[in-house]
């Protein structure tokens, strides 16, 4: 591998597991019940080798951000069929009914089902009530409902992260994610992979998917106090229509730029993320350190061979 080439790893935390995902190959490692780890791993699908418009920055922050959404939920309900694997229940009528419709295809449509609401859930709550809440205050604060739009939805994200995170298998699932960062702040500081060197490695990580939701809403909140628009269907409308150039924006700003510096600037502009960051991850156990390890160490040699090929 080329040192003028450098993989940026990164990764999801999973049911009783992590992701780790490279340039060219990803791979999930999950604790089955009888305390074995199953490890699945597969190339990634990479659009922009048919089409070099999709490097072009901006356009290649969507396609990014698409592509993990897609492997991300493919990977969680992946681990979720292996973290439960075993447990059986006697199946009520909706259930038998999803069965003999959909066969073997019913976990993928549940899958698809799952990713459609939650996109429309999210887009409902951290994008168009915020909105709404804008265009209720805009007579009262102005050039200023930008701003309040912005803080609105930061906050919404705050409660939503700290209600969430009450929940016993969150708690896990944000432990994981912690043994993920850990995993990776130990690779990037060129430390072997035992546990001792990992379990001495912090938590939080710059280039994570917390702080790119925040640079998100960060991006937003400037956008649209410039932006002001009265009408709320056209509000509502900008919102949805401009979040791929501001998934984007931030793309180039915490990944392309901030994810490879280490400056005062950068340091100043991911401090809030890195914060938010201690809310979504937890101290793993050996156990779950163990599994982040596994992960990525599984996805490690597939790059350096795609590289070489």
């Amino acid at each position: 591998m080329k040192k003028d080439e450098p993989v940026f790893y990164g990764g999801q935390a999973l049911i009783e597991g992590v992701m780790m995902r490279g340039k060219t190959a990803y791979a999930l490692a999950v604790r089955r019940p009888d305390g074995e780890i199953e490890i699945i791993d597969k190339d990634l699908p990479d659009a922009s080798k048919r089409n070099p418009i999709l490097k072009l920055p901006l356009i290649r922050g969507v396609v990014a951000f698409g592509s993990s959404m897609g492997v991300g939920f493919k990977a969680l309900s992946q681990s979720a069929e292996i973290a439960m694997e075993g447990e059986t229940a006697e199946p009520g009528r909706f259930e038998r009914f999803l069965i003999n419709t959909f066969g073997e295809k019913l976990n993928k449509v549940l899958m698809g089902i799952a990713m459609v609401l939650a996109v429309v859930l999210a887009l409902g709550l951290f994008m168009l009530f915020p909105a709404w809440i804008g265009t209720m205050l805009l007579p009262f604060v102005g050039p200023w409902v930008g701003v309040i739009e912005g803080l609105v939805r930061i906050v919404l994200f705050i409660l939503y992260v700290v209600l969430i995170s009450r929940a016993r298998d969150i708690q896990r699932t944000f432990q994981y994610h912690g043994a993920e960062h850990m995993a990776i702040n130990c690779y990037e500081q060129n430390l072997p992979l035992t546990y001792e060197n990992v379990s001495t490695c912090s938590r939080l990580h710059k280039r994570c998917g917390t702080s790119f939701l925040l640079v998100v809403m960060v991006i937003s909140m400037i956008l649209f106090m410039i932006l002001r628009i009265e009408n709320v269907w056209m509000r509502f409308g900008s919102r949805i229509l401009l979040l791929p150039l501001i998934a984007g924006l931030a793309y180039e700003i915490s990944v392309k730029w901030a994810g490879k510096r280490d400056n005062f600037l950068v340091r100043a502009v991911i401090i809030p993320g890195m914060a938010l960051q201690r809310m979504t991850t937890g101290v793993p156990d050996a156990q779950q350190i163990e599994v982040a390890v596994t992960a990525l160490e599984r996805v490690l040699p597939q790059d350096v061979e795609s590289t070489e090929a």
